[in-house]
This record gives C-alpha cells, sequence and structure tokens, in this order.
C-alpha cells in the first residue's frame, strides 16, 4: 500500500490522466453516456426524479449520491429554488444542495433547464471526479479527503464554509492537529481557530495549497499508518519501501502556512 501522501501525489500530479482513465470505466462510461443521451429529455422536477438512472447519476455529480433515498428532502431542494434567501437550498449549511438547485433550476428556467450548459458534460466532468475520489478512497481515505480539499479550496472564502463542510473540517483539523472536541466550542470561536491556523486567501495559491496539503497527507499518515510496502518501479522508477522519514516530518512541522 502507498502512503497517503506518495498516493496523492501520484493522482495530483497527472489528474488529467487520472479523470481520463476513470471516464474510460465501462461502467462509467455506459452511465455517462446514458445521462448525456436522456437528461435534454427531462422537462421538468418529476421528470427528473422519475428516471432513477438520471437521477442518482446527478446526485452522484454533487457527491449526494448517499442522499438520494431522499426524495422528498431533494425535491424540497430542487422546488423552493435559490432565487428566494428564505428557500431550503439557501438555509442548509451544506452547499452542495445549493449548488444542485442553481444548476438544476427548474424554478425559474422550467422545461429549458436541461438544455442549458451546465447540466450536460459539466455534469459528467463533476461525475467522474467524484468517481475518482471514491475509489481512491476505498484504498486510503486520506489521498480522498486531500483530492476533496484540492478541489474546493479555490472556491472557500470564509471559516464557516470549511466547519460547515465534515471533510474540510477533518482536513483542517489533522492539519492542525485539532482535537475534534473544537467542534464542542461556539461557532464563532471555532471560525476564529480556522482563521487564526490559516489565511484563507492562500488556498487560491497552488503552491500554498500544494504545501498545505503535503502537510496534511504526512500528519494523516502519522495516525494512520498505512503497511509498508514496496513503489511499483513503473510509477517511481524503482523498487523502495515508502514511508515518511524524520527529516520530512521535521520540516513539516516548521510549515508556516499563512497564519497569523
Amino acid at each position: 500500500m502507498i502512503n497517503t501522501m506518495t498516493g496523492y501525489r501520484l493522482i495530483a500530479a497527472d489528474l488529467p490522466r487520472s479523470l481520463a482513465r476513470v471516464s474510460k470505466e465501462p461502467i462509467v462510461q455506459r452511465e455517462s453516456d446514458y445521462y448525456l443521451k436522456n437528461i435534454g429529455n427531462v422537462k421538468s422536477i418529476d421528470d427528473f426524479m422519475k428516471d432513477t438512472k438520471l437521477y442518482n447519476y446527478a446526485l452522484k455529480a454533487f457527491g449526494l449520491e448517499d442522499m438520494a433515498y431522499a426524495k422528498a428532502f431533494i425535491r424540497k431542494v430542487l422546488t423552493e429554488g435559490i432565487d428566494n434567501p428564505d428557500s431550503f437550498a439557501n438555509k442548509l449549511t451544506d452547499p452542495r444542495y445549493k449548488e444542485l438547485a442553481t444548476t438544476f433550476n427548474f424554478v425559474k428556467l422550467g422545461d429549458k433547464t436541461t438544455a442549458q450548459p451546465q447540466v450536460k458534460q459539466p455534469i459528467v466532468d463533476k461525475y467522474v471526479r467524484q468517481t475518482l475520489e471514491v475509489e481512491t478512497g476505498q484504498q486510503n481515505e486520506g489521498v480522498r479527503l486531500a483530492l476533496y480539499f484540492a478541489r474546493k479550496a479555490p472556491t472557500i472564502t470564509n471559516a464557516f464554509e470549511i466547519l460547515g463542510d465534515k471533510a474540510l473540517l477533518q482536513v483542517f483539523q489533522a492539519t492542525f492537529n485539532m482535537p475534534a472536541q473544537m467542534s464542542n466550542l461556539d461557532i464563532d470561536r471555532q471560525a476564529e481557530l480556522v482563521e487564526d491556523k490559516l489565511n484563507l486567501k492562500d488556498l487560491k495559491d497552488p503552491a500554498k495549497l500544494n504545501k498545505l496539503l503535503t502537510r496534511f497527507t504526512a500528519m494523516y499518515e502519522m495516525k494512520n499508518p498505512s503497511t509498508p510496502a514496496s513503489a511499483p518501479s513503473l510509477l517511481l522508477g524503482a523498487t523502495s519501501t515508502i514511508g515518511i522519514s524524520a527529516s520530512i516530518l521535521a520540516t513539516l512541522q516548521s510549515f508556516k502556512l499563512g497564519g497569523r
């Protein structure tokens, strides 16, 4: 088993190739072809929810596959839309529901919703990325978390978005060795802790983001050690045991990641 840091780097170093590989997997390709062929036939929320294959595909694209069973909940998200500040999606802490309602904005666009460009190839791209992350997580959950954080990081604008997303929060807590009990604090105090440790503007800087995720993957590996194994020579050029040296760990501890 390749360790967390190496596993993440192998994927991140050539992400387009990894995504292309996943998109060509028979099941993924078949489901994507079905989606692209049939989504244009959907003219209403009822149509969308009646076609189980389309419905499940779209929800997985937004990372909501675990909520596919909650059709009444998803229907409320879609039916109320996003234009009203008091709509259901706007009140939910998890931003994925608002993203879903924004993309499939039947309230505003009606039967023209599925004619919009954003419901076609961009959804397939999201689905493929989600599938890559899920498959990676089956081998190493830390790599999946790192990939997820890397995807979401450029869009994060405030500390509450991290606090409201369990995966983002897990990355933050592991990176800075923060106890899970911090979630018991007043929410404003939690936000202060995030802002004290992390300069959110740095998340838009690829180099600084990579530095943060290097630290995260090392810290994750320390708490969730992978079984040492020889790395494939095809990937690394030689057979060698993967591990985190003391010198690397010392360097990680000295990283300054934009905190104040």
